[in-house]
């Protein structure tokens, strides 16, 4: 390995500072991630600068595969779940492969390197009539009609909570039963909404109208309003959004630990449960990669390998 000696340091970390925020300035502008994601980012290349200052690199093409070996191995070593690992060592690649691509290095130290393996854990989703249970909110009061349009979208189109959130009406085509969603890496697609979200979602857009024509400060143009707008009147914030999903399925009866991704999960599940159509659930969830849509399979085995010992004569178990 390549180290400097001590009295580099200083130079070296400003030039670790610099190549760093210049990256980060190109997720930024040029990829246009999401705060979220660009906060993720930040977090886990702050953990790799700060290593690589401790280890005394001056520049990021002092890091070698065996050097960037040990960063993950110490991560780990000090608790880090393997999942987490994974996504830390996902930032660096990104980061690598941009010095290369733009000359700042002479090879990519993360190319061929892996990081501990994770058991992969299986969601736990809801049965149809658990969501069935779910989303049939009484709809008497505005509130009412709000938490069921939202709890009927979610369910009819698998969005994320993030999409959910950011919805504006003119996004929502009702008459013709779709929705335009941004999703992750601000890619934009098209999503199917069904006959009980249209029809919870109308009843809602109406109430939503009224108030906002008795409203002195009522946006301009409807189709800008947020669908589901928070106190302040702009959007409702995931967290919000995850509060209120828990006390419905506590006042609906569903005693699991919901959560808006569990509705997702459970749309896919009961999808490609129907289907059988792998690629269609990938388009719908609008999942970059089809082998994390693949989780969705291994639910699907799960249900038909219950049937099978419960009917099967050969496959019972011995009382």
């Amino acid at each position: 390995m390549n180290r400097p000696a001590d009295d580099g340091r200083e130079a070296g970390g400003q030039a670790l500072d610099a190549a760093l925020a210049r990256f980060l300035d190109h997720l930024a502008v040029e990829k246009q991630a999401s705060p979220h994601t660009l906060d993720a980012y930040r977090r886990d290349l702050a953990a790799l600068r700060t290593w690589a200052g401790t280890q005394g690199f001056a520049e990021w093409g002092g890091i070698d595969g065996l050097a960037l070996r040990g960063f993950v191995a110490d991560e780990h070593a000090r608790g880090l779940s393997p999942p987490s690992v994974q996504r830390r060592l996902s930032a660096c690649r990104a980061l690598f492969r941009w010095l290369l691509k733009h000359g700042d290095i002479a090879a990519d130290p993360s190319a061929g390197l892996r990081g501990p393996k994770a058991p992969r854990k299986l969601p736990q989703v809801l049965d149809a009539d658990e969501m069935g249970q779910l989303v049939e909110v009484p709809d008497d009061a505005p509130l009412g009609l709000r938490d069921r349009a939202m709890m009927e979208l979610f369910y009819s189109s698998g969005l994320r909570v993030s999409e959910l959130c950011s919805l504006r009406w003119g996004d929502l085509d009702l008459a013709g039963g779709e929705v335009r969603v941004l999703g992750k890496g601000r890619k934009t697609r098209i999503v199917p909404v069904g006959r009980h979200a249209r029809e919870a979602l109308a009843a809602w857009a109406a109430s939503e109208a009224a108030s906002a024509s008795n409203a002195s400060s009522a946006v301009a143009s409807p189709g800008a309003r947020p669908v589901f707008p928070g106190r302040d009147g702009g959007p409702i914030t995931p967290r919000a959004v995850q509060k209120r999903v828990r006390e419905l399925a506590m006042r609906q009866g569903v005693w699991k630990r919901v959560h808006p991704h569990l509705l997702r999960h459970s749309f896919a599940s009961h999808v490609l449960e129907s289907s059988g159509d792998l690629r269609g659930v990938q388009e719908l969830l609008g999942h970059a990669n089809i082998a994390t849509t693949q989780i969705y399979t291994h639910l699907d085995f799960q249900h038909l390998a219950k049937v099978y010992d419960g009917a099967h004569p050969r496959a019972k178990r011995k009382p």
